[in-house]
């Protein structure tokens, strides 16, 4: 998979950590709202936080939507598994699943399989077209497993901070 080129990481300290902690909980809250949270400046919560997105450490901000909500209720857990990791042999797959918008997540894994994905879809009719686009005709493709979530009982993606 391809990875972002950053700058490298920034020395993070405590007035970092804590405003990353505010802003992972709610990127919404006001400069003037986690100065006064942090003991700082705004400008100085402003130059920190642009600094914290040039370097990449705050990669994106978004509204995490509930799929189920916008009809789509059905998450699914893919497992891929190849016959030759080669980055050629899996080029076409990588731009198949990078340009997917019902994948919200894909990873290279170790183990058995060489991928894992999380999809979301309205349907098992649009899940088994997906299935077929990402990796019909592809003959590098070994099979893939598929698990069905039936409950949520955590989502996000809160990071730990020290």
């Amino acid at each position: 998979m391809t990875q972002l080129s950053l700058a490298p990481s920034p020395a993070l300290d405590a007035f970092d950590l804590a405003i990353l902690d505010i802003l992972q909980r709610d990127n919404t809250t006001s400069q003037r709202a986690i100065a006064q949270a942090v003991h700082l400046s705004a400008p100085a919560v402003q130059r920190r936080i642009r600094r914290l997105r040039e370097s990449g450490v705050i990669r994106n901000e978004v509204a995490v939507l509930d799929a189920s909500r916008l009809g789509r209720p059905l998450t699914l857990a893919v497992e891929v598994h190849l016959h030759d990791e080669h980055p050629l042999r899996t080029a076409g797959m990588r731009a198949r699943i990078m340009a997917e918008p019902a994948i919200q997540q894909c990873y290279g894994i170790t183990g058995e399989a060489d991928y894992l994905l999380l999809i979301t879809a309205s349907s098992m009719a649009e899940y088994e077209a997906l299935t077929e686009r990402l990796f019909g005709g592809d003959d590098n493709i070994r099979r893939y497993r598929t698990s069905v979530a039936l409950t949520c009982l955590k989502m996000g993606l809160h990071v730990p901070l020290a």
